[in-house]
């Protein structure tokens, strides 16, 4: 069924014993499963990878406005900037067009891997692929919404969880990006008492220490604005144009 496939990932079904087709031990059957388990990892680091890299913020201020979102603003080919540049209706496009691509990718390497082990590290390569778009110069986004979409679809727990922070601190200071620092330090403290918990865990751990640095590495601007008190505050209403 698709929950199984979804828990254990065609690569373990595929070498368990369930599998009716599964060849004679040795060498031959070692060589074929070892090529198989690395396309398979291939796979779902190449193809997030790629899929994070279709920018929706890039594509939406060239195709509707003739422009490009990275020379306005912070810079930034992302939600945020897209809100302040060019409005609201340019950010929910670019919110779904970042969500879909995020959730095509880690579903398809769940499916492969598992949901513990490709579908985490599919979230971590799509979250590289939208920072460092292959496509546009390798200058993206931060990857604040596609870590939060890739932990929406492999932990719904933790995104509620981090989603609550994200909306409080925001609420109270104004600052989007202390927003994302804050719960992307969280990550990994709550991924570990949910997998307590639940009884789970593995690379899914190290996986969220690593996509919580990596969001925080990418704030290192906005950390600077903040202690200088020159960072924008969150507002709703269109920039103005020059």
């Amino acid at each position: 069924s698709f929950h199984e496939l979804w828990n254990k990932g065609y690569l373990l079904w595929l070498l368990s014993a369930e599998n009716p087709a599964t060849p004679a031990e040795g060498h031959s059957a070692f060589f074929f499963y070892g090529v198989f388990a690395v396309g398979l990892f291939v796979v779902s680091m190449l193809v997030p990878y790629l899929l994070g890299s279709i920018n929706s913020a890039v594509i939406i201020s060239r195709v509707r406005y003739g422009d490009d979102i990275r020379r306005h603003g912070s810079g930034n080919a992302g939600m945020t900037n897209m809100l302040r540049t060019y409005g609201k209706g340019a950010a929910v496009a670019t919110l779904l067009g970042d969500v879909l691509k995020t959730a095509i990718a880690v579903s398809l390497a769940s499916c492969l891997m598992s949901v513990q082990l490709g579908g985490w590290i599919a979230g971590l390569f799509c979250m590289i692929g939208h920072v460092f778009p292959v496509y546009y110069n390798f200058k993206g986004g931060k990857g604040v919404l596609c870590a939060a979409t890739a932990i929406g679809v492999l932990s719904w727990e933790a995104l509620v969880i981090l989603l609550l922070l994200f909306i409080g601190v925001v609420a109270t200071s104004k600052y989007v990006s202390l927003g994302s620092i804050l719960s992307a330090g969280m990550l990994p403290i709550v991924m570990h008492f949910l997998n307590a918990m639940k009884g789970t865990g593995g690379i899914n751990g190290f996986i969220a220490v690593v996509m919580a640095l990596f969001v925080i590495w990418c704030h290192r601007s906005n950390i600077k604005r903040i202690q200088s008190g020159t960072e924008n505050k969150l507002s709703f209403k269109k920039k103005k144009s020059e």
